[in-house]
């Protein structure tokens, strides 16, 4: 049943089952996914939400049918009827949410990406609102690892990636603006935080050791106008080597 109503709602949405990877080398690509006690966590927070919403719709239902049998047991044959009609209709919200919500539940789940190339970071989340997040390793400032009390229990952890505002963010992301003009994006419900982190704090280091994305500290080393460089230097000294055997050979 679940296949089937998969399909006709990304058919109906025009949702792609997986995105295209973000900008780099296709070999190094590497592509995460919410873990399975993700999903076993928001189907618990889902499975308290569905025992309120039943006993909120169920009781009135199982309540009007009653009152429909007494009704129509006094002869108030229009009466019963109507409140008759009013208890399917509550009885029948109920399997009809708990569907939805559920189906929901579960698409939301498989339809969260995170792809890794050797230059960009992709997120991706969400069925009805597609919310696409794109961050180049360049702008990337700090990647950092949280987890809650319930989520410590489930064993699952997010990551939290801040960049410099402008650069790489995809309009309509998913991202949020912090201070400083920050760009946060969000790797939800994983249970390998750590080594996805140190993937992304490899793929930043090469970034920054091929030149892309200089820190502060090699900014504030890197020489001015006007300063000599240590390949100026050893063109000079070749200069003056140069110079001095000319004027031997024409002596």
């Amino acid at each position: 049943m679940y296949e089937p109503l998969k399909r006709l709602t990304l058919g109906l949405l025009k949702v792609p089952p997986k995105p295209d990877p973000p900008a780099g080398d296709p070999e190094q690509l590497q592509v995460f996914l919410a873990a399975k006690a993700y999903y076993t966590y928001r189907l618990a927070v889902w499975a308290i939400r569905a025992v309120i919403v039943s006993a909120s719709l169920g009781l009135p239902g199982l309540g009007a049918a009653i009152g429909a049998l007494a009704a129509f047991s006094e002869g108030e044959v229009v009466l019963a009827v109507l409140i008759a009609l009013a208890a399917i209709a509550l009885l029948t919200l109920v399997p009809l949410w708990l569907l939805l919500t559920w189906a929901a539940l579960r698409l939301d789940y498989e339809m969260r990406w995170y792809m890794i190339t050797d230059r960009s970071l992709r997120i991706r989340e969400g069925v009805y609102h597609v919310r696409e997040m794109t961050l180049t390793f360049a702008n990337i400032q700090n990647i950092s690892v949280s987890q809650g009390p319930i989520q410590r229990y489930f064993g699952i952890q997010d990551l939290l990636v801040q960049t410099a505002g402008g650069g790489g963010v995809v309009p309509g992301a998913q991202g949020q603006h912090g201070g400083g003009g920050m760009h946060l994006g969000f790797i939800r419900g994983v249970d390998n935080a750590e080594e996805i982190r140190e993937v992304m704090m490899s793929r930043l280091k090469q970034n920054r050791d091929s030149g892309l994305g200089d820190t502060d500290e090699r900014k504030k080393r890197r020489p001015g106008r006007g300063a000599a460089t240590p390949r100026a230097l050893s063109a000079a000294r070749l200069l003056v080597q140069e110079a001095r055997a000319l004027r031997e050979a024409v002596s």
